[in-house]
């Protein structure tokens, strides 16, 4: 194996690992009932979706897709402080996509995908891919939809 084709194994592998390192110790420095929503933008940055619920809660999501192999919902409750961070790329969240779900529960459940696609051959199926880590072993779960 040559020098380049090393590299070029090696280096998203260590990007990966960075990333999650860094959120980790974001993580760390978040209180919940304690941090609010100035404090998780300071960690974090912008979110690429903030859903605000009824009950006056936001969801703010930071996908790490498609470089990473996490996508995180962060919530704030009505009051503005930091209820919870989930990790959306769980082998419980994957339990619970189900046949004829639409697009928009998928996104609410994981989060961004990694990458969506369409082939010539099948216009009508749209294929959504997210990566994620089952121990040290990187994966991949895919969704497909029909119209």
């Amino acid at each position: 194996m040559s020098l380049r084709s090393t590299l070029s194994l090696l280096i998203p592998l260590l990007l990966c690992t960075l990333l999650a390192a860094c959120d980790q110790q974001r993580i760390e420095k978040l209180q919940p009932g304690v941090s609010g929503e100035a404090e998780v933008r300071q960690q974090f940055g912008e979110p690429v979706m903030v859903v605000e619920k009824a009950d006056g809660s936001k969801v703010l999501e930071y996908p790490r897709q498609p470089e990473g192999s996490t996508n995180y919902f962060i919530t704030l409750g009505p009051d503005g402080k930091l209820q919870s961070i989930r990790q959306a790329l769980t082998p419980e969240s994957f339990a619970q996509v189900q046949p004829g779900m639409p697009q928009g529960e998928v996104r609410k459940l994981l989060g961004r995908p990694a990458k969506a696609q369409r082939f010539a051959m099948k216009p009508d199926e749209e294929v959504w891919d997210w990566r994620f880590l089952d121990g040290q072993q990187k994966k991949q779960f895919s969704v497909t939809f029909d119209r």
